[in-house]
């Protein structure tokens, strides 16, 4: 990771055997080679797909893309823009997804933690850090990005159930003889069938009390008006 104000070379990362294998893309946008290049190996053996830059405007171009990663590891000092404008342009664009971004720098201050945070970081890591914590961090930030993409799924489900509902409450065409719908395409359907279509409800048929009263049983069981006569 370049050098900020007051800070010591980039400690050396000890890449391990991976773990599970996972589909998550994690970018890594540092300007020193060789610690990129660790990083990138450390995460890829972890499963993660990594892609790597070197500076903070093609860190940019990378995660507002459509197809770009859901986490980002941004070192603070970039060339370019910096870390921090990378938050800020991440955070101002409809990228269709949650970006997670993580910040890594020698600052430890508190005013740089908060100025990290309120330019859009998700997280702060100070350096030197061990490949563990590194490791830990990033899929936090994996369970936030998968949490946030079960509830835009669930949210996606909620707003089609309520197209269906506001398609049943609308005025609806219905032949006054055979009781059929007509539907968007111009075409005639059973009742159940388009109810059926528009909310997945499924019917069960039966006669209420009313019109049992009104029936002759007898026309509802032939077999048996054969037999006792």
């Amino acid at each position: 990771m370049s050098a900020d104000p007051g800070s010591d070379e980039p400690e050396e990362i000890k890449v391990v055997q991976g773990e599970t294998p996972s589909t998550m893309r994690v970018l890594v946008a540092e300007d020193h080679a060789p610690t990129r290049e660790a990083l990138r190996v450390l995460l890829e053996r972890k499963g993660y797909q990594v892609t790597g830059v070197g500076d903070g405007d093609d860190a940019i171009k990378t995660l507002i893309g459509w197809d770009g990663p859901s986490i980002a590891l941004i070192d603070w000092m970039l060339p370019g823009a910096s870390g921090l404008d990378v938050c800020r342009a991440v955070r101002t664009q409809d990228t269709g997804r949650y970006v997670y971004v993580i910040v890594i720098t020698a600052r430890d201050g508190e005013e740089d933690v908060a100025q990290a945070l309120a330019s859009g970081a998700d997280d702060f890591l100070r350096k030197p850090c061990g490949a563990s914590e590194l490791v830990a961090r990033v899929r936090t930030g994996q369970r936030i990005v998968e949490l946030e993409r079960n509830l835009a799924g669930q949210i996606k489900e909620l707003e089609q159930a309520l197209d269906s509902v506001r398609q049943l409450r609308r005025l609806l065409p219905i032949c006054m003889y055979c009781k059929k719908v007509r539907d968007d395409t111009d075409y005639w359907r059973e009742i159940e069938d388009y109810i059926h279509q528009q909310t997945g409800t499924d019917f069960s048929h039966g006669i209420c009390p009313q019109c049992m009263g009104t029936l002759d049983l007898d026309e509802l069981h032939p077999r048996k008006k054969i037999i006792s006569s």
